[in-house]
């Protein structure tokens, strides 16, 4: 192995005994039996080293307040209206006395426009992230401004809380033109809500003010967040993809203008985000807030080094994407776009001698960074546009950097219109590897271990760039878990893995789930990071042939009540009708008088008007009303449906067991661009079907959606629109085993993601073993979500001493478990 898979091993969290594992006699009834059957003498698929990586998005405050290890917030002022509605350029100060923010020729310099203009005998103070201030007592921290001060002044920085100063006051004299000044405090109390004060005795100007541990993940000068750093090295990651997602292609493309706007509203760009700090620019993120861009390329490649990953950029393709669908026709700025991403690997390749491997070196990395793969785009919901431009970014790195391998993507979703163009394209114009990305329910992980089973071999290799299911609990790791074993089965087509999002403040979220969660003064993991580490520290080097018994399907047919629901739309329904299949009237409303048949639980003003159902809030999300019996089966649904204003079209609802578990028809959804069938399960959505197309505001459209068994078959205006069969099992045991080379170490890899242990009959297929194993065990109830104070999801390591070319397991409920088998 080039890289170390068992660096961390198997974690020494606590010591069982192989007894504690295996049921009392009185559980010996709930016991399900299976049997793993191992063939050592076949090969299975190589699993590279760089298989399980990471992916780095500023979202969830995950950079500046997260692992960006700068603790004053809104440092240079720049926060504006532009990046969030309730900003100001002082928001995150308070200012005592005379401070004005300005924006004029006396600026620091072009990028950071603003400044602060502080008069005589006046302070600020900065309020940090979260509660405040984090610092610790005994530890050092390194404050630095930049000052202008034509007369001179004395400069009073001050670390405080309510109960009184938290380090020795320092003071600084300040004179001339702008230049940089620093000092050092050493906490004597620790504090979450400290303050970071400036006072001055005359008038002067300030810009970059900064406050910055001295302990930072491996003492990096302008570096990262030590526990956070360590939390994501502790996963050994194969690679670190940076820095999108959403803020890779969204916003403006154009370069930097008065008339744009200078800061505001520009794609994520490499060039903005090297050099010195305070020339760095600051922008709105697509998430919602300010980004400083503190955190940039060369921190993001010297990161990867510093844990041993492959670094993995992404740039903007000119084909914005998340909801924005717009593609950008400007050749001379395509042009332009494809030269700085040719820029972009001469700044991680080059040597010290060329343009831009000179500046690395001037940024204090002389020797290369080792850059082998770059994405082109993601998410994109225009794949021909894309893959267009795509060809020309491609052609032009494969001319000049013939050994470099350009990713190109499918799309938000696992399957549709978009993701099959975009396939299709991928294959016909031979590109290495598409970039898949999938947020879903834990049944659709549990019902897809096989997904890429049948993937054609010969075509374009599979990043799966961003996935998790929809949640933290144990139950979503579990469901991952299993899904895993499917990816390691298929390792010589699922070449690159990183769940994601990996990082969020809990007072600052945008999306869940998430991989690591934290505050000002502590970080923890999510259960979907113990499984994640759990595999990418067990990887193994190649995969051992394996099969399995499985869990007897017991699902029935589809059955449920009917729903009407809006989302961001308001709508008016008619004429519902439900019909056995033998033709008995199950529900008719014409709403010619009330609305009592219907349940409202959710969002939404809905009444009855003129013999229809009206939802009349635009902007409500969510809305759904309930009608029937949830013990309904082979149905015919019929339902008129008009939009009268909002974002997006209508869903109508079968299949309702309850307000989490259903169908749904969302016609118009993703702000009126495609239809689907989405199926919730415990709240969590995954697609079923989809298709591009809108809905009409003033139309009326006659729906029909008839169920059998488990085959649905869907109408608008009278006419196919589409169907599909929902008869995949949700298999809750899953097992991969793969070899370990260095160790000669066989890896036994089970996921039991069901309320019952699983007793299991295990057939090595003659290979010799010693007579013991190290077994680490993840095992909760499946509504367990670790927190701050409680982590129910923790590793527990064994030995279990039943090992023989036969023995029998017992696997834990609700259990990942892996077994290090030594062979010989």
């Amino acid at each position: 192995m080039s890289r170390t898979r068992l660096r961390l091993g198997l974690g020494v969290t606590a010591l069982l005994t192989a007894s504690a594992l295996l049921p009392t006699p009185a559980q010996a009834e709930a016991v399900t039996d299976y049997a793993i059957t191992l063939d050592p003498a076949a090969r299975g698929a190589a699993i590279d080293d760089t298989m399980y990586g990471v992916f780095f998005e500023d979202i969830n405050r995950a950079a500046d307040g997260g692992l960006y290890a700068e603790l004053v917030q809104n440092r240079s002022f720049e926060y504006s209206t532009a990046d969030n509605s309730s900003y100001t350029p002082l928001t995150a100060w308070t200012a005592d006395g005379t401070a004005e923010v300005v924006n004029d020729g006396g600026r620091l310099n072009e990028r950071n426009r603003n400044y602060l203009s502080l008069g005589a005998g006046s302070s600020v103070t900065n309020a940090g992230y979260n509660t405040g201030v984090r610092v610790e007592k005994g530890k050092r921290y390194d404050f630095s401004v930049w000052a202008r001060a034509e007369s001179g002044t004395t400069l009073t920085v001050t670390l405080k809380d309510a109960a009184g100063t938290l380090a020795n006051v320092r003071q600084v004299a300040a004179k001339g033109g702008w230049r940089k000044y620093t000092a050092t405090f050493t906490a004597t109390r620790t504090s979450n809500r400290g303050r970071l004060a400036v006072a001055t005795t005359a008038p002067v100007a300030l810009d970059m003010v900064s406050l910055f541990p001295r302990e930072t993940y491996k003492n990096q000068p302008n570096g990262l967040r030590k526990d956070l750093a360590e939390k994501i090295e502790a996963l050994n990651p194969g690679f670190l993809r940076f820095p999108g997602g959403c803020l890779v292609n969204t916003g403006s493309m154009e370069d930097y203008s008065e008339a744009s706007g200078w800061q505001r509203k520009r794609a994520y760009q490499w060039k903005d985000t090297i050099g010195p700090v305070e020339e760095r620019a600051t922008n709105a993120n697509f998430w919602g807030y300010n980004q400083s861009y503190g955190l940039g390329y060369y921190e993001y490649f010297r990161f990867a080094e510093d844990i041993g990953a492959m670094p993995l950029p992404v740039v903007p393709a000119l084909v914005t994407g998340c909801g924005q669908n717009k593609a950008v026709d400007d050749e001379a700025l395509l042009k332009r776009h494809i030269q700085d991403t040719l820029d972009l690997i001469e700044f991680a390749n080059g040597p010290a001698t060329s343009k831009w491997g000179k500046v690395r070196a001037e940024m204090g990395h002389s020797k290369p960074f080792g850059l082998t793969h770059i994405g082109v785009g993601n998410e994109e919901n225009l794949p021909r546009e894309f893959f267009a431009r795509f060809q020309q970014f491609r052609a032009a790195i494969e001319a000049k950097y013939p050994d470099i391998t350009v990713i190109s993507n499918s799309g938000p979703d696992d399957s549709g219109t978009t993701f099959d163009t975009a396939w299709q394209l991928g294959r016909e114009g031979k590109v290495d590897m598409v970039d898949e990305h999938y947020y879903n329910s834990p049944q659709w992980f549990l019902q897809n271990n096989d997904r890429y089973d049948s993937y054609d071999r010969k075509g374009p290799k599979v990043f799966l760039g961003e996935y998790a299911s929809q949640g933290n609990a144990w139950k979503n790791a579990l469901s991952e878990a299993a899904y895993m074993t499917g990816l390691e089965r298929n390792a010589d087509v699922v070449k690159l893995a990183s769940y994601a999002p990996l990082l969020a403040n809990e007072d600052y979220v945008q999306w869940r789930p998430d991989l690591i969660w934290f505050n000002n003064r502590a970080s923890w993991n999510s259960a979907n990071y113990e499984v994640q580490k759990l595999f990418m520290n067990n990887t193994g080097d190649r995969v051992v042939p394996s099969k399995a018994t499985g869990t007897p399907d017991v699902s029935g047919p589809i059955t449920g009540a009917v729903g009407l629901s809006t989302w961001a739309t308001s709508a008016a329904y008619d004429d519902v009708r439900v019909t056995s299949a033998d033709g008995t009237a199950l529900l008719t409303d014409d709403f010619s008088g009330d609305a009592s048949k219907w349940t409202h639980s959710g969002a939404g003003s809905w009444t009855v008007q003129d013999g229809q159902y009206v939802q009349t809030d635009a902007a409500a999300e969510n809305t759904m009303v309930t009608a029937g019996d949830p013990a309904w089966k082979d149905y015919d649904l019929h339902v008129k449906a008009t939009k009268k204003s909002g974002k997006e079209g209508f869903l109508i609802a079968f299949g309702v067991k309850d307000t989490g578990n259903y169908y749904w028809w969302n016609l118009g959804g993703w702000n009126n661009t495609q239809s689907a069938v989405e199926q919730a399960s415990d709240g969590a959505k995954s697609t079923l079907l989809t298709k591009a197309g809108s809905i009409e505001t003033g139309r009326a459209y006659d729906i029909d959606i008839k169920v059998r068994g488990r085959q649905v078959t869907l109408y608008l205006d009278g006419q196919e629109w589409g169907s599909f069969t929902d008869d995949k099992p949700a298999e809750p045991f899953r097992q991969i085993v793969t070899e370990d080379a260095r160790t000669g170490e066989l890896i036994v890899k089970v996921v039991n993601a069901q309320d019952r242990a699983a007793r299991t009959a295990v057939d090595l297929g003659g290979a010799k073993v010693a007579s013991s194993a190290r077994v680490t065990t993840l095992a909760a109830d499946q509504d367990a979500v670790n927190t701050e104070t409680d982590t129910p999801v923790t590793p527990v390591t064994s030995t279990f001493r039943g090992v023989a070319p036969e023995f029998t397991y017992t696997f834990p409920a609700n259990s990942v478990t892996f077994m290090r088998i030594r062979q010989g």
